[in-house]
């Protein structure tokens, strides 16, 4: 039990801080990808959604090397005094990000992408400033896709353990998630714990969809009242 406590823990600090990030990060990166003209914009999206179709090992293997001592992550961790990020729950952290990036990222471009620019045209001419545009119109228009956004990057970080296992490990208390350690009890056929485990990921997932679909209808409904 007291391992199971411990990797839960690690888990839900892992998938907090993790979409907390995203949503810092991809929220800007959203943006410029749903209203730029850049050339650059289909390599930065191809990017993006790499961590959709690389399989997790190859990209936890890469971040392995570059935090590694002689990678030039590695290098600049030592050189900053932080030592390895490999083996850590800070390299964990790293790790989860870019993975579950697309799955923040693209339904906040999504989102971007359906709103009417008329609406912040109107709100420039009343003199507001791009953050306040932002903050009060571009936020509040696309809160469903930031709910999605959230819902989505937290989920898919509790599911993660290709890439968790090759950067992080299986170090109680440090490193080991709810799927490492399922993963470590079948490995030691301790099959009735593995089933509690397993049970409970899979009953996540299922509340996280329907919460998803009864959320989509809801929000369907009140627009079919609205027209």
């Amino acid at each position: 039990m007291t391992a199971i406590l411990a990797a839960l823990w690690v888990t839900l600090k892992l998938a907090t801080l993790t979409t907390v990030i995203l949503l810092l990060l991809g929220t800007p990166l959203a943006w410029w990808l749903a209203r730029t003209r850049s050339r650059f914009k289909a390599p930065l999206s191809a990017i993006v959604a790499l961590p959709m179709v690389l399989p997790p090992t190859v990209l936890g293997f890469y971040l392995l090397v570059m935090l590694g001592p002689e990678g030039p992550l590695g290098q600049l961790t030592h050189a900053i005094g932080w030592g390895s990020l490999a083996f850590t729950f800070w390299g964990l952290l790293l790790a989860s990000v870019l993975y579950s990036l697309p799955f923040v990222v693209q339904p906040l471009q999504a989102g971007f992408a359906s709103l009417d620019t008329s609406i912040l045209d109107v709100a420039a001419t009343l003199r507001a400033s791009p953050f306040d545009r932002f903050k009060t119109v571009v936020i509040p228009l696309c809160r469903p896709a930031f709910i999605t956004a959230t819902v989505m990057g937290f989920a898919h970080t509790v599911g993660e353990f290709g890439v968790i296992l090759m950067v992080g490990g299986n170090i109680e208390g440090e490193t080991r998630v709810l799927s490492v350690l399922l993963y470590d009890r079948v490995e030691a056929m301790a099959y009735e714990q593995a089933h509690w485990l397993a049970g409970g990921l899979l009953i996540f997932s299922f509340v996280v969809l329907c919460l998803m679909q009864w959320y989509g209808q809801r929000l369907s409904h009140h627009q079919g009242e609205a027209r």
